[in-house]
């Protein structure tokens, strides 16, 4: 469960180091990273309306970059949408 999510948030740290100047994709990426960290360290697992927020977010920012920005960007998705769908509904 958590390793995703560190996964997830491994790839955002190494985004927001190779993020251009643009100070709004930064401290996107840097919200989601601190929030993914969070959730790695709590006892109660996200549920799909927090991981659904935070994809939205992920989302706009991979329109905003590119490069090697915009691919760990597109790694965290992918590896955020997998930890999803292993998810009980609520």
């Amino acid at each position: 469960m958590t390793q995703e999510l560190q996964q997830a948030r491994d790839d955002l740290e190494q985004a927001a180091k190779t993020a251009d100047d643009d100070d709004d994709v930064r401290g996107d990426i840097r919200e989601t990273a601190d929030a993914f960290a969070d959730y790695v360290m709590s006892d109660t697992e996200p549920d799909h309306a927090l991981l659904d927020e935070r994809l939205n977010t992920l989302r706009q920012v991979r329109e905003r970059a590119d490069g090697n920005t915009e691919s760990k960007v597109e790694s965290a998705i992918e590896t955020t949408e997998t930890y999803r769908e292993s998810l009980d509904q609520a």
